[in-house]
């Protein structure tokens, strides 16, 4: 069986997949910066879940995991990647960061020297194969239980078509979810910055907009 790690997993995002990827039969682990903390919420998705869910801080997810997802605030991106490149050396993370700020005005894209988190990542993880997914899941609907159709596109972008295959395999494990290829890692920058445009969508419609790709 696959293992699925979550760097960041404790949040509402990485809780909300590790829920959905549990129902769907996987192996989940739960990241967080303590132990205590993942092992905390893992044993409740477990209860609520039926499905195989445990905790680790997160260098025993990564250690742990055959697919990595990282689920974290950006400004702690670069550090945490930098501390887990040994454990990661070898795998394939699937970077999940939005580079975002906010203001008065509202959400919006931040510059990235890399270009994108993504990039970020595959310049301080040179062993590990990176992938770019999964950053336009509503946290709402992937937590709520009583949402069966998430309804949604997710764009996944690499450079390796092997890994880029199996993120595509595991998007398909949540309900209503369809993986899309959307080009190679270099043009991962607009797809995380499309979030921005989703927050304000959101806000505006007071919805749970997601992506939809039409024609394939």
């Amino acid at each position: 069986m696959t293992t699925i790690s979550i760097l960041g997993g404790t949040g509402p995002q990485g809780r909300g997949l590790a829920r959905r990827f549990a129902d769907g039969g996987l192996k989940v682990v739960l990241g967080s910066r303590t132990a205590e903390r993942a092992d905390e919420i893992a044993a409740e998705l477990a209860a609520e879940t039926g499905g195989d869910v445990t905790g680790a801080d997160n260098r025993g997810a990564a250690a742990t995991g055959d697919i990595v997802l990282v689920v974290v605030p950006w400004d702690g991106h670069a550090q945490l990647l930098t501390e887990l490149r040994e454990p990661l050396r070898g795998k394939v993370v699937v970077d999940c960061v939005n580079p975002l700020g906010f203001d008065k005005l509202g959400p919006y894209a931040l510059p990235v020297l890399e270009g994108s988190a993504a990039e970020q990542a595959q310049q301080l993880l040179p062993d590990s194969t990176v992938v770019a997914a999964f950053h336009h899941l509503s946290a709402v609907l992937l937590e709520d239980p009583e949402v069966t159709d998430l309804a949604t596109d997710v764009l996944v972008l690499g450079d390796d078509r092997e890994a880029v295959d199996a993120v595509i395999g595991l998007a398909a494990v949540l309900p209503g979810v369809r993986g899309v290829f959307g080009g190679r890692i270099r043009n991962a920058h607009q797809v995380e910055a499309m979030t921005a445009n989703l927050i304000a969508i959101n806000k505006r419609y007071k919805a749970h907009a997601g992506v939809r790709i039409t024609d394939v």
